[in-house]
């Protein structure tokens, strides 16, 4: 619970030096050092950056299951129109099936009827061609045979029947032929219509399967797009959260710098003459001034090389140019690397080399300020070339 408070604390003390600065031992402000405050200004844009990368994926996300709840409510209903030709197909073919069944029998019952009509064709050519060739005898027989008159006359009559008996027969087998061939070329006819409408959803059946396939391919890419976004929102998300931790610790660092700065000031103080320099100082120095003032003049580089030696000299910071220019986090070109490129290639000038001798002889352009950055708003301080030192 101490923590927590202290925390809360150094949270709200941060954002009111944000606001309105420290008061320095000048009657000026203080504020963090450069790199703390670019980073920390960093930092924050980043996490502004991924904020508004983070909206536009969930917005695309959503629209993503908008275009996918659509494209899944098309494949429904394209599923569902497949379902119902295939069901319209299974029908047809059990309508061809019996329709190809009522034609074998219709075929069975034209050759029967034609087998009958060949049998009684015959029976009937015998039996014409037996009257034709005994049309004279039986005339005889039936004349000389006949009891009387009136059986004459009935045997007459029985003969005539029998003829009337095979016409009607034979136009009767006619007729039936006749309706058999009808109902034969009636059912061929439907089984071509049926054939023809089977073709038809046959061709409506790939259709819709092919839009089916279509569909299902536009849903799956969607899932992967939608994968994909989620992924990415995830992914933002944890980024967001490391950005929010390290915000968090750049201003437990601002306030930090804030709270040695104000110590400095406060402080006990070495003179110039109680700090021995270790050999490579110089050269250590110069190339520091290099890296942070190179481009600046002499002056900006002697201020440079000042806020250094305050450092050593203040009892706040470690007590060597070696401790005060590798304290952790610091200086930037240290944690750059370009500290130790200068340093292998021996990159100082002869006005770095200049200035670096003027800051260990205990020479200030810059009192005591044992910071310094690129101005911004509302940092007061002095100001040389294009550094605030405070």
């Amino acid at each position: 619970m101490k923590h927590t408070g202290k925390c809360v604390v150094a949270m709200v003390l941060v954002a009111a030096l944000l606001a309105w600065g420290f008061p320095d031992w000048n009657g000026g402000k203080v504020c963090a050092t450069e790199a703390t405050r670019k980073k920390l200004q960093e930092a924050e844009d980043e996490k502004k950056k991924t904020e508004a990368e983070l909206g536009q994926t969930k917005d695309e996300l959503q629209n993503l299951n908008k275009e996918k709840e659509a494209l899944q409510g098309q494949l429904n209903t394209l599923n569902n129109q497949l379902q119902e030709v295939s069901n319209k197909l299974e029908e047809l073919e059990r309508m061809i099936t019996e329709k190809e069944a009522e034609i074998e029998t219709t075929k069975a019952e034209l050759a029967e009827a034609k087998a009958t009509e060949e049998w009684q064709y015959e029976c009937m050519k015998k039996r014409i061609q037996f009257i034709y060739e005994t049309q004279d005898y039986i005339m005889l027989e039936m004349f000389f045979s006949s009891a009387s008159f009136s059986d004459l006359i009935n045997r007459s009559d029985y003969i005539e029947q029998l003829s009337e008996y095979d016409r009607k027969k034979l136009e009767e087998y006619q007729q039936t032929k006749e309706l058999i061939a009808l109902a034969e070329a009636k059912l061929e006819d439907e089984k071509k219509e049926l054939d023809d409408y089977r073709a038809q959803v046959e061709v409506e059946k790939s259709c819709v399967s092919g839009l089916v396939s279509k569909t299902s391919t536009s849903v799956a890419g969607k899932k992967n797009e939608i994968s994909q976004a989620e992924s990415e929102a995830l992914a933002y998300e944890q980024q967001l959260i490391e950005q929010e931790e390290s915000i968090k610790e750049l201003q437990e660092k601002l306030a930090e710098e804030i709270r040695l700065s104000q110590l400095a000031a406060q402080s006990s103080w070495r003179d110039i003459s109680e700090v021995n320099f270790a050999e490579g100082d110089r050269y250590l120095l110069a190339n520091l001034i290099y890296c942070e003032a190179g481009g600046e003049s002499f002056a900006g580089q002697v201020a440079v090389g000042a806020v250094v030696i305050n450092r050593v000299l203040s009892s706040v910071y470690p007590d060597s140019v070696v401790g005060v220019i590798y304290q952790g986090g610091q200086f930037s070109p240290v944690a750059s690397g370009r500290l130790a490129a200068a340093l292998a290639g021996g990159a100082a000038t002869a006005s770095c080399y200049q200035a670096a001798d003027e800051a260990m002889k205990g020479n200030t352009n810059v009192g005591n300020c044992v910071y310094f950055r690129t101005p911004i708003e509302g940092l007061n301080g002095i100001q040389i070339g294009g550094h605030i030192f405070y």
